[in-house]
């Protein structure tokens, strides 16, 4: 018995937009116009679209007003929506020699054949392994290597002294946290937490709020804890 009217719908062919009626119990036909085989029941009840992922973010603040902005990690730059300003938010790698000012919220680092002179560098994660003279300032953490040779002024949210690694510093570097893995010579300001790692070795004076220290670490100076 053939199908009643109002057992059948207008199939819309995807490929080439043809339309033609069909039966709404059927399970696949062929497009009259092009050819092409379809699958009724996918057409007359599509599965509904996801949607789209939202791109991957981060927050970062805006160097000048310090308003949080939310941006995807592969945006290079951006704007900030409080005072308009321009936010760089590319990696740098400085692998020669180089005079110039960098400001941005990505990485930020120095080969150990590269020197960056009369400078004033700040970025969110620092990495020294190269030569620098200016003023350097690390607004999440600063990673120093032996290789490293800095002349200047220092900053930095989080110190990192990776493992089988030296440094040597004259003056009270002041932190919020820190992580010697190797050897540091100098004293240290920590608002927050320093970890001495079972390789570190660290020879200063040392003011800090909390210090965890592994076993096997080497401490040789004066030390008052929990004074923040």
């Amino acid at each position: 018995m053939p199908a009643s009217k109002q057992d059948k719908f207008l199939l819309t062919c995807p490929h080439c937009g043809h339309q033609q009626p069909e039966p709404r119990v059927a399970f696949s036909t062929v497009c009259k116009k092009c050819g092409r085989h379809l699958r009724v029941q996918e057409l007359l009840h599509p599965k509904p679209r996801a949607a789209p992922a939202k791109p991957e973010g981060r927050i970062i603040t805006c160097f000048e007003c310090g308003a949080e902005l939310e941006v995807a990690r592969t945006a290079e730059s951006t704007m900030c929506r409080k005072c308009s300003r321009y936010v760089d938010l590319r990696d740098y790698r400085i692998n020669n020699a180089a005079s110039k000012n960098f400001k941005t919220k990505g990485s930020f680092l120095i080969d150990s054949k590269g020197y960056l002179f009369n400078s004033e560098t700040i970025a969110a994660d620092i990495v020294i392994k190269g030569r620098f003279l200016g003023k350097l300032h690390a607004t999440n953490s600063l990673t120093i290597y032996s290789t490293a040779e800095i002349k200047g002024t220092l900053a930095a949210d989080r110190l990192i002294i990776p493992e089988a690694n030296h440094f040597r510093w004259n003056e009270v570097i002041r932190l919020q946290s820190g992580e010697i893995g190797g050897e540091l010579a100098g004293d240290l300001d920590v608002a927050g937490t320093l970890v001495l790692k079972s390789t570190a070795r660290f020879f200063g004076q040392l003011t800090a709020a909390h210090l965890v220290v592994e076993e096997g670490a080497v401490v040789v100076g004066s030390m008052r804890i929990g004074v923040k």
